[in-house]
């Protein structure tokens, strides 16, 4: 398949989103609804997943404060579920708000950017949760374990969450593109 085939524009940005589809080896062929359509469905998958651990992890941080313990809590502690508690509401927030956006704008022929407002909205949600889970981690190892190894092991979290969530596509998608 030559250059122009794969729609290889010599470095540039691609002119249509089925340029793009081709320059990554797919030939979808498909109208700018027609994507939308499929990237909306893609990404309501992609939620639904990620809105039942926010879900979850926010129904147990609610719970914490009923404990008898919770009153031993450093004030630190007690500071640090706060924060924890507002970033799982955040993340819950963000990665519910695209059904809320959807009956908004239902039968509006505005799926494109719903698409895109839906996008950016799960990249925050993802980071809010992801912080969430950072502070839960610190805090339920600061009462199991003490302050040095909590630390240590909430970097391990933040590491294992950049590796998983950043770096790794980032490497897929050079690797991708190398391979082009």
């Amino acid at each position: 398949m030559g250059d122009h085939d794969r729609g290889d524009h010599g470095g540039t940005e691609p002119d249509t989103p089925a340029d793009a589809d081709r320059e990554h080896g797919f030939d979808r062929r498909e109208s700018p609804e027609q994507r939308a359509d499929r990237q909306w469905g893609e990404m309501l998958q992609e939620v639904r997943v990620t809105q039942t651990g926010a879900q979850i992890l926010f129904g147990f941080l609610l719970s914490v404060a009923f404990t008898p313990r919770f009153g031993q809590l450093s004030a630190f502690d007690r500071n640090l579920y706060v924060v924890t508690v507002i970033l799982g509401a955040l993340a819950t927030a963000a990665l519910i708000a695209p059904v809320s956006i959807h009956r908004s704008l239902a039968g509006h022929r505005r799926k494109p950017q719903l698409v895109r407002t839906t996008a950016r909205l799960i990249a925050i949600g993802l980071s809010l949760l992801a912080a969430a889970v950072i502070c839960a981690v610190l805090l339920l190892l600061r009462v199991a374990l003490g302050t040095g190894y909590a630390w240590l092991w909430a970097a391990v979290v933040l590491a294992g969450f950049v590796g998983c969530w950043l770096v790794l596509p980032m490497l897929l998608k050079w690797s991708l593109k190398r391979d082009d």
